[in-house]
């Protein structure tokens, strides 16, 4: 398929995702909107229908707490309440003071939202700017949520349930997992949708589910406050927090374009990433490992350990991390994207989501980085694998990181998204700071 007809066949994708307002991850397993999705899914509207990348964001936002959380989901009222689960009943946060009008889930996802956001003005300035104008205040509200209520102490954000990550199933989670103690009787009474429409082989477990469920009940007793006892699982993603940096760098350059401060943005970005760098990274490996609930580094190598490449590094942190990705451990070719899990690994799978499996939106994030650090060959290497396996397998969920086959759903809207992003010419990685960061180390 020439770049035309899959540019044609991508956005094709998103028209037919489209709902009111907001796209759906996939009309078959995700037909709600989900918070990290949109933001990938803006991008890829940027590139085509900039109005529809203004509303894809709004919409989210118009669902955010009082206390400034984005929810990983907000449910769509025109669908049925057990469509998917865990559905609007089994959140309940109709019940939690604080909460919006709209049913949301309780808990949050990672918040790239500012860099979508300046990509969505980028593409119609003139009327990006109202658009920003507009947003600002929730993307601060957003991130001085996560500041305030999710900080470890040190400098980090912690996530207080897998699915905060994104990367549901990692192994970087299965200790801190363990910890949580959740019977079959946990799932007692709900089903399951999502093995209507996947493989149980691509899914996450009955036990992990069982542990997710219990992790979330423990939340909503506590009414979602984040306080001493409402968490069973607590841990530091490098991913999670790369990404709310290179958004503070984002929400730098928003407010230079509508006349906010912005250096407090860039300061707080600096600080985020020297803490990365300080209790994160690992030197001798070469890699950013995430933290359990003590602060101790949990040796597991999983495809997150690159997405810090969006901040300013140091270069021979640049240069030990690329020699990661390009060893045995991740691969890179210009065939399969990034495996999610190092392909050596004790925990690799190469069905099972977050456990081997090749996504577009890591990837994409990597790819980012590099260009960043001028690291041009490798980031055109990714590239070419992730148009290789749309072009092959269309725009699956994931991919099979050792023979590309595609995994999970199809008509994925974050896969077509970023590859019209990918098809872009002259695509610049976003946000683009105009100069060295803060306290950047040499």
């Amino acid at each position: 398929m020439r770049d035309l007809e899959l540019g044609r066949a991508a956005a094709a994708v998103l028209r037919g995702n489209w709902e009111r307002g907001h796209t759906v991850p996939s009309r078959r397993l995700y037909p709600h909107q989900w918070s990290w999705d949109s933001a990938f899914i803006a991008i890829g509207w940027a590139r085509t229908s900039p109005g529809r990348g203004r509303l894809e964001l709004e919409s989210l936002f118009a669902a955010q707490w009082a206390d400034g959380r984005v929810p990983q989901i907000v449910f769509n009222p025109a669908v049925a309440r057990d469509a998917y689960f865990p559905g609007p009943d089994f959140w309940r946060s109709r019940e939690v003071p604080g909460a919006p009008h709209r049913e949301t889930s309780g808990i949050v996802q990672p918040p790239v939202h500012a860099v979508a956001a300046l990509a969505v003005h980028r593409a119609s300035p003139t009327l990006g700017r109202r658009f920003l104008r507009r947003l600002y205040p929730a993307l601060q509200a957003e991130h001085d949520y996560l500041l305030r209520e999710r900080s470890d102490g040190h400098g980090l954000v912690t996530i207080v349930h897998p699915w905060e990550s994104g990367q549901d199933n990692s192994p970087a989670w299965d200790a801190e997992l363990a910890r949580v103690d959740a019977g079959a009787e946990v799932l007692a009474g709900h089903r399951r949708r999502d093995l209507d429409h996947v493989d149980p082989t691509e899914r996450p477990t009955a036990a992990d589910y069982a542990r997710y469920v219990a992790i979330v009940e423990n939340y909503r007793e506590h009414g979602y406050r984040d306080e001493e006892g409402a968490h069973l699982f607590r841990a530091v993603d490098p991913l999670f927090n790369a990404l709310l940096a290179w958004s503070e760098e984002a929400l730098a350059e928003i407010a230079d374009i509508i006349g906010k401060p912005s250096e407090p943005h860039r300061e707080r970005a600096a600080a985020i990433r020297d803490a990365l760098l300080t209790r994160c990274y690992d030197p001798a490996a070469g890699h950013f490992f995430a933290l359990d609930r003590t602060g101790a580094r949990v040796a597991e190598r999983c495809v997150g350990g690159f997405v810090p490449l969006v901040l300013d590094l140091p270069s021979d942190v640049v240069d030990r991390l690329v020699a990661g990705m390009t060893g045995p451990r991740f691969a890179l070719n210009d065939r399969v994207p990034l495996p999610s899990y190092d392909l050596t690994g004790p925990a690799f799978d190469t069905t099972r989501y977050w456990r081997g499996p090749a996504w577009i939106n890591t990837s994409w994030l990597v790819m980012r980085g590099l260009q960043r650090h001028g690291r041009h060959d490798e980031a055109a290497t990714l590239r070419a694998a992730m148009l290789h396996a749309v072009r092959q397998e269309g725009f699956r969920e994931y991919f099979d990181p050792a023979t590309g086959a595609g995994r999970g759903v199809s008509d994925f809207s974050w896969s077509a998204a970023l590859t019209l992003d990918l098809l872009a010419p002259g695509s610049p990685p976003a946000p683009t700071p105009p100069r060295r960061l803060t306290g950047a180390p040499n």
